[in-house]
């Protein structure tokens, strides 16, 4: 009995944060010192970190320069976070912060004679609501309903929709193992999974 205790202790320790952890579950674990926990934190948001400067215009190079700001800015200020569940709001809106004085920089240096006309354009005040960050933060909720499904329906839904350019019905069931004509089905069931998972989200 003991050391089948211990050997249930050992799973225990060495389980890490799984995809489908809550924000509040994963922050917990951060603040308790956890890296794997900061790991699946920083890959949960990522791609909506990295998506907001690429939607204001910045090169790929100038979005990995943001995307490495705001993670260290995560890692400083989580502890001060008030509530967990306001996470990705707060993730938006610094990264907003920072895609936008990375935008008057670059507009400024590229024509200075310009700056009065920025100001008029996109306003002195980069919290102010904006389509792309409304646009990141849906396609987050996205991503995060699609993280609630089976493994083959999140690779399922990846094959399909997010490779470019796009295959076809042959290679993703290659890629899968499956029968060809058993991929539309497939796919039709793993997107009404997904659309009941935005519901329950409220999406």
């Amino acid at each position: 009995m003991e050391r089948r205790e211990k050997h249930a202790g050992a799973i225990a320790l060495t389980e890490g944060p799984r995809p489908g952890w809550s924000d509040e579950r994963l922050v917990r674990a951060c603040l308790d010192g956890d890296e794997q926990a900061w790991s699946a934190l920083i890959d949960k948001y990522k791609n909506l970190i990295y998506s907001i400067p690429i939607k204001y215009g910045a090169s790929r190079e100038d979005a990995g320069d943001i995307f490495q700001s705001v993670c260290l800015e995560l890692f400083s200020e989580l502890p001060k976070l008030r509530k967990a569940g306001a996470l990705r709001g707060w993730l938006v809106t610094i990264t907003a912060h920072q895609a936008f004085h990375w935008k008057r920089k670059f507009r400024k240096q590229a024509d200075r004679e310009q700056t009065d006309l920025e100001e008029d354009e996109y306003g002195a005040d980069p919290s102010l609501p904006s389509d792309e960050t409304d646009e990141a933060e849906r396609e987050q909720t996205v991503r995060d309903a699609t993280a609630k499904l089976s493994p083959r329906c999140q690779e399922m839904i990846r094959l399909l929709f997010y490779v470019e350019p796009p295959l076809a019905y042959r290679d993703v069931a290659r890629r899968l193992g499956l029968a060809v004509g058993s991929i539309g089905f497939i796919r039709g069931r793993c997107l009404q999974r997904l659309e009941k998972a935005l519901k329950s989200m409220g999406f």
